[in-house]
């Protein structure tokens, strides 16, 4: 599907919102780090919106349609090719986030037992 001028104005402009929502949940990221993780922020950006796109047309069309080879034989479902790339792009919005997740600095958390707490109040 060919998108005209304004609807790639409107993902641009969404895909900006999303990089710069990224930027602030990484900006712990040390310099030398960031650097590296911006081409990541930026493709985890364009797949969120895309995969928000995706979505609306799942929910509007669905993730199966009838197909039917020819009209001797019965139609089936099939999944549509849109649920399929959606899977597939959710996968990879995964990873990314992932791999700027595991950039960020390592914070010393508390470790956990099995021993009753008693610093309650």
């Amino acid at each position: 599907m060919e998108l005209s001028a304004e609807q790639r104005k409107e993902r641009d402009k969404l895909v900006a919102k999303e990089e710069k929502r990224l930027l602030a949940v990484y900006e712990e990221l040390p310099n030398d780090k960031l650097k590296v993780a911006q081409g990541l922020i930026k493709q985890a950006a364009r797949n969120r919106v895309m995969l928000n796109y995706m979505w609306e047309d799942i929910q509007e069309n669905g993730e199966y349609d009838l197909f039917q080879q020819s009209q001797n034989v019965p139609a089936y479902e099939r999944e549509r090719p849109v649920a399929r790339l959606y899977n597939t792009r959710d996968q990879s919005y995964q990873r990314a986030i992932k791999q700027l997740t595991d950039l960020l600095p390592k914070e010393a958390k508390p470790v956990e037992t099995d021993e009753p707490v008693d610093d309650y109040v």
